[in-house]
C-alpha cells in the first residue's frame, strides 16, 4: 500500500465527539481538579439564575435548588465529554429544564395514582399578589415548550440564539413558540378598561 502523504489542516481532522479542538491540535483534557474548578466558577456565576428558572418551572424552592444541584453534578461528571467547554452553560440550562420536566412528570403520575386534586393556593387580600398568582397559574397552564421558551426569553432575558441553543431548536421555532405563548397569556388576561 502506498503512503498517503498530504498535509492536513487541524480543522480537516475528524475527531470523536468530546475531543476539544484548539489551533495547535487536540487540547489536553483538564485534570479533575481543573474541571472541578471550572464547574465551581460556573456554579458561582450562574447558580442563582438557574434556581430562579427552575423555581418558575416547578414552583417550589427546595425542589428548584435540588434540580439545579443535580444539573451541576451531571455537568461535573460529563465535563470531559463536552465538545466545547464554552457550551457548559447551555448544557447546565438544558439539564435544569430536563430536571424540571422530570419533576413535573413525577408530580403528574403521583396525582393520577393518588387521585389527588390540586388545590389552588390561598390568595392574599393584596391585589398585586393575587394578580401575580393568576399570572403564574396561567404560565404553568401553557404547554411545556411554550413555558420553556417564555421563561428563557423573558424571565432570564436570553437572546433568541441563546434560547435556541439551550433548547436545541431553531431560532424560528423560538420566535413562533414565544409568540404563541405570549398570545395565550394575553388571552388569559384581557384588558379591563
Amino acid at each position: 500500500m502506498r503512503p498517503f502523504n498530504v498535509e492536513t489542516d487541524s480543522a480537516d481532522i475528524i475527531r470523536s465527539p468530546g475531543t476539544p479542538v484548539t489551533q495547535g491540535g487536540p487540547e489536553v483534557a483538564p485534570s479533575a481538579a481543573e474541571s472541578a474548578r471550572l464547574v465551581t466558577e460556573l456554579f458561582a456565576e450562574h447558580h442563582l439564575g438557574l434556581v430562579r428558572l427552575a423555581l418558575l418551572m416547578v414552583g417550589d424552592l427546595a425542589t428548584a435548588e435540588d434540580v439545579v444541584q443535580d444539573a451541576f453534578e451531571q455537568l461535573h461528571r460529563r465535563w470531559h465529554g463536552l465538545r466545547q467547554h464554552s457550551s457548559a452553560l447551555d448544557y447546565a440550562r438544558s439539564a435544569v429544564l430536563n430536571g424540571c420536566r422530570s419533576v413535573l412528570r413525577r408530580r403528574l403520575v403521583a396525582r393520577r395514582h393518588e387521585g389527588l386534586v390540586a388545590a389552588s393556593p390561598p390568595y392574599s387580600a393584596d391585589a398585586a399578589l393575587e394578580q401575580r398568582s393568576e399570572l403564574i397559574d396561567a404560565f404553568r397552564s401553557l404547554p411545556r415548550r411554550q413555558r420553556e421558551v417564555v421563561a428563557l426569553r423573558y424571565y432570564l432575558d436570553l437572546s433568541v440564539a441563546d434560547t435556541a441553543a439551550t433548547l436545541r431548536i431553531s431560532e424560528g421555532a423560538v420566535r413562533s413558540t414565544a409568540s404563541r405563548g405570549l398570545a395565550a397569556l394575553a388571552r388569559a388576561f384581557p384588558k379591563e378598561l
